[in-house]
C-alpha cells in the first residue's frame, strides 16, 4: 500500500539534466551506470553502478549496434533493434533479479521513496533510445 507521503519515481538522460531540458526540483539524482566517466558524476548526486547493466550485456549490445550502422541503421534505429536482437530488458531483468547488490540498492531506493523523497533514475541513453532505466523505474514502483 502506497502511503500518502510517498514520494516519486521518475527517470531521464544525463544530457537533459545538463542542458537544463528538464527541472527535478527537491528530488535525488540517481544515476544508474556501472562505469560512470567523471563528469556524469558532476550530473548526479549519487550513482548506484550495481543497477548498471552487466559489462558482458552492455558490450554484447554495443557490438551488434555497430553492426546494425555498418547496414545503414541510423544511430538510434541500430541502437533499439540490438536492443531487441540480443534480449537485453529480459537479460538485465534476470541480473537485476541474480544481483545482491542490485537487489540492496533498489531496496534501498524503494524506502527512500516510501519515506516521501522522489528519486529520479539517471544515465546516458536519450529519450527515444530503449533503456534499463525505465526498466528499472518499473522494478522499484513495483515494491512501492
Amino acid at each position: 500500500m502506497e502511503r500518502a507521503d510517498a514520494g516519486e519515481v521518475a527517470e531521464t538522460y544525463v544530457a537533459a539534466l545538463q542542458h537544463d531540458l528538464v527541472d527535478f526540483e527537491d528530488a535525488a539524482l540517481v544515476g544508474v551506470v556501472r562505469q560512470p566517466t567523471g563528469w556524469f558524476h558532476g550530473a548526479v548526486d549519487e550513482n548506484r553502478p550495481a543497477l548498471g547493466p552487466p559489462a558482458a550485456l552492455l558490450e554484447e549490445t554495443k557490438r551488434r549496434h555497430e553492426d546494425l550502422k555498418m547496414q545503414g541503421l541510423c544511430d538510434e534505429g541500430a541502437h533499439n533493434a540490438a536492443w531487441d536482437e540480443v534480449g537485453f530488458e529480459a537479460r538485465y531483468r534476470d541480473h537485476v533479479r541474480e544481483s545482491p547488490d542490485a537487489q540492496a540498492a533498489l531496496d534501498d531506493l524503494a524506502e527512500r521513496v516510501r519515506d516521501g523523497e522522489t528519486v529520479v533514475l539517471v544515465c546516458f541513453e536519450g529519450e527515444d533510445k530503449r533503456c534499463h532505466r525505465r526498466v528499472l523505474v518499473g522494478l522499484l514502483e513495483a515494491r512501492l
